[in-house]
């Protein structure tokens, strides 16, 4: 399937999210786009000053909250393609780690790049890296999960 032009998966699927990572609703939320690519999913998103540490250096909180969002919308999308669906499942984060490996630069736009590697039922492994200007900043492993009816985010799409 491919996404109307200039849209990320947030976008397509769901337009009311308010989420402070990826929600297209959410007016002072980071508000990324993730977009499929072969067998991955890319996304570019550019800081602003307010979310730095200190001057020139994001805040490592943003870091993992980009992060979090990307990879969770990269395991919804690979659950939706491998099972044929017309929308994604809601999922949410079980958990997930970031390995900060060298100060992100705040000045500069950030490439993500998050890869499905373990499916488990429900249950998604994603792995992810972070580049500024091709130097890989940061990593991320999470394991998401597609949630039902009952559950306090199953209609948040």
């Amino acid at each position: 399937m491919e996404l109307p032009q200039g849209k990320g998966l947030q976008e397509t699927f769901a337009p009311h999210n308010a989420c402070f990572g990826c929600g297209p609703a959410n007016e002072k939320g980071l508000r990324i786009r993730s977009i499929p690519e072969d067998d991955h999913v890319v996304c570019h998103w550019t800081p602003e000053p307010h979310h730095e540490a200190f001057p020139g250096v994001l805040n490592g909180g943003i870091i993992g909250a980009i992060l979090d969002c990307h990879c969770n919308w990269t395991a919804a999308w690979h659950l939706m393609t491998t099972r044929g669906l017309e929308t994604p499942p809601c999922t949410v984060t079980m958990e997930f780690t970031v390995k900060l490996r060298r100060p992100t630069p705040s000045d500069t736009e950030l490439k993500l790049i998050a890869r499905p590697t373990e499916v488990d039922g429900d249950v998604v492994t994603v792995e992810s890296e972070l580049y500024a200007a091709d130097k890989l900043c940061d990593r991320c492993t999470g394991r998401f999960v597609a949630v039902g009816p009952g559950h306090p985010a199953y209609h948040r799409w």
